[in-house]
């Protein structure tokens, strides 16, 4: 029998309608991402992998000889949404796992909830860092894996001396800021030569801040832009840049959370040369990746392209398919450590490993904007490891993260004393 049936799944799930079917013969997986609303443009996509996912998966024959049954539920970019839905799946509609979220402000409504019902998440998105929970499995990039490499390829290769780091008001560009302030001053580059600056979901009036940029390299200085913008907002701040005639050579963007989903519905006429960090571009030349790229286009059009967290939610639902085999069970605690050191070969060449720490190990890829639409790849890393809490904040220099020999997701070293990570945000 066959459980998934995208387009009913989509339009039942955006109609407020519950997707279940009551039987004990499947393993129920939830799907918490945003179809409607300002996120809808970056998540309807998760949402899409994630059927295909279950879809193949069944057709192998499911996970401990029962057929996979995809729960999807819409939280609308409605942050607490996101919690009451994590708890409506765990409790009422009965999920084994729950693959979701985007933003890091669902994700933290999400935390207390999976904690206190013991449920499993896998978030795949790129984030702050400043967090581990038993109960959460991070496949997007730590700063470490993104961040921190995009402002050393800007200091080393592009020679910037003043940055101006734009985003979303919320915690993910807030703490990465944060985290990227301390990190360019460690690197020699003073305060006043640092912007920030922070904008609602959904902004559209970019042309003072804009402006505000190009000012910041009036004196002759190289100005990078590090941007940490999400959702549509995105439009308009390209198009603001367009519009400014402000050029990659001369002023740079390097974005975190534009991918080729995002610029597909953008003229890139105007971004060719600008620049994008993650761990993932659809230009990968490798064999896995020209097939998982056939697939997805057989199943959803030949104009539909993948990007980085497509690749972190194939990475880990197939991780946690492995881990499930090898407990036996799909009960949280024994899927947990059999996560760890779980190996799933990724698509730019490489393999993935999780970590005690629930982080991946992931390559660090920098894309230039091409005439296409898609990135070329001109900088990729070895796999790095991915780092829950950084070392250019005082408040987590000392702390470390290890479930698997520690049982601590909050472990500080200077005291040697596992310290309560509070998941409220």
């Amino acid at each position: 029998m066959q459980f998934i049936k995208s387009a009913l799944v989509g339009a039942m799930a955006l109609c407020g309608v519950s997707t279940t079917a009551a039987t004990a013969d499947t393993i129920k997986v939830g799907i918490l991402h945003s179809l409607s609303g300002t996120m809808a443009i970056s998540e309807t996509t998760l949402k899409d992998t994630m059927l295909m996912l279950i879809e193949q998966q069944n057709a192998k024959g499911g996970v401990l000889g029962k057929q996979l049954e995809a729960v999807v539920v819409d939280p609308a970019s409605d942050w607490p949404k996101f919690g009451t839905m994590a708890r409506q799946l765990i409790q009422q509609d009965g999920v084994s796992v729950i693959f979701g979220g985007w933003t890091s402000v669902s994700r933290k409504n999400v935390l207390p909830v999976v904690e206190e019902l013991n449920g499993l998440m896998f978030y795949p998105v790129q984030y702050e860092g400043e967090e581990s929970s038993k109960n959460v499995f991070y496949t997007g990039a730590a700063p470490n894996q993104q961040a921190i490499p995009a402002t050393d390829y800007f200091l080393n290769d592009l020679r910037v001396t003043k940055f101006a780091l734009l985003g979303t008001d919320y915690v993910y560009p807030q703490t990465t800021n944060a985290i990227l302030e301390a990190y360019l001053k460690s690197k020699g580059i003073p305060a006043s030569d640092i912007f920030v600056n922070y904008t609602p979901f959904g902004h559209n009036d970019w042309d003072g801040i804009v402006q505000q940029v190009v000012d910041l390299g009036s004196d002759g200085s190289k100005v990078g832009v590090i941007s940490t913008i999400n959702g549509d907002a995105n439009i308009g701040f390209y198009e603001s840049l367009g519009n400014a005639g402000v050029m990659p050579f001369d002023i740079p963007v390097v974005a975190f959370s534009v991918g080729e989903e995002e610029l597909s519905t953008l003229d890139t006429a105007d971004l060719v040369g600008h620049l994008a960090a993650w761990n993932y571009f659809q230009s990968a030349d490798t064999p896995a990746n020209f097939e998982w790229i056939k697939q997805w286009k057989d199943r959803m059009g030949r104009e539909r392209v993948t990007n980085d967290p497509m690749e972190a939610h194939y990475i880990g639902f197939n991780m946690w398919v492995n881990a499930v085999e090898k407990a036996g069970t799909t009960n949280v605690d024994a899927v947990r450590t059999a996560m760890y050191g779980q190996k799933f070969p990724n698509l730019t060449g490489g393999t993935a490993e999780m970590l005690s720490n629930h982080h991946l190990s992931k390559p660090v890829l920098i894309g230039e904007i091409n005439e296409l639409g898609q990135f070329d790849i001109i900088s990729q890393t070895s796999e790095v490891k991915g780092d829950a809490w950084t070392d250019f904040l005082p408040a987590s220099k000392n702390l470390t993260s290890d479930w698997k020999g520690l049982g601590c997701g909050m472990y500080d070293t200077s005291t040697s004393t596992c310290v309560q990570m509070k998941s409220n945000y």
